[in-house]
């Protein structure tokens, strides 16, 4: 019986090449993306493409309805902004920053409450998209406050979600996918998306309760919070 993942952020870079190599491998994938038709000529055509904004409660809601309390094996929740991408220590407008708390933050919150309980009941993975510019003790950087800020919180929020669907047979962990060549990571970066998503995929499934509530790397080397 094939397993099913949910991608939350599928329409490019990252979350779009986990679509492809986990359908490549026979999974059941539901890819959800702001903009469907924009992502569809990339995916493979067994992949179940879904209207999802995790910074929309109606959409997340939506989206529910249809998987219609289907179990997952998987939950990746990777959309994500990068917001102001400054070179010094300057707070962003009101917007900007609502923008990176809702949709780097909140999303996760909303998206794990709404479809945790269906990766608990088969023992799954919840796998949440952060970075190491989130970990505070090895912060040497300056740039992208906002940023930092928010997936130093999305740290904490999957911490927390360990807690609670741990207990209930869920393994929840924060990945650094790495400094990716993406529209985010841009042209120099280290790592190929490719690349980044087969190690994040070796991971994830190299994972145990053991794990739960960990923070780790696309190599599988642990960080510090």
């Amino acid at each position: 019986m094939s397993k099913t993942v949910l991608i939350a952020g599928a329409s490019r870079g990252i979350g779009l090449e986990f679509a492809v190599q986990y359908a490549a491998e026979g999974w059941q994938v539901v890819a959800g993306c702001r903009s469907p038709e924009k992502a569809k000529g990339w995916m493979p055509a067994k992949v179940d493409l879904q209207v999802l904004d995790i910074t929309d409660t109606n959409s997340i809601a939506t989206l529910g309805w249809h998987l219609d309390d289907e179990p997952l094996d998987l939950l990746v929740v990777n959309a994500g902004v990068l917001g102001p991408d400054t070179n010094s220590f300057s707070a962003p407008g009101d917007a900007a920053f609502d923008q990176v708390m809702h949709t780097n933050v909140l999303g996760p919150m909303r998206m794990i409450q709404a479809f945790g309980a269906n990766v608990a009941r088969t023992g799954g993975v919840i796998a949440v998209m952060s970075s190491k510019m989130g970990a505070i003790g090895s912060t040497t950087g300056k740039d992208a406050l906002a940023y930092r800020c928010s997936k130093a919180a999305t740290n904490m929020v999957t911490r927390v979600a360990a807690n609670e669907y741990g207990p209930l047979g869920a393994t929840v962990v924060c990945l650094h996918p790495g400094w990716v060549r993406t529209d985010m990571g841009g042209p120099n970066a280290m790592v190929g998306v490719s690349e980044s998503v087969e190690g994040l995929r070796k991971v994830i499934a190299g994972l145990g309760p053991d794990d739960n509530g960990s923070f780790l790397d696309y190599t599988g080397h642990r960080l510090d919070w």
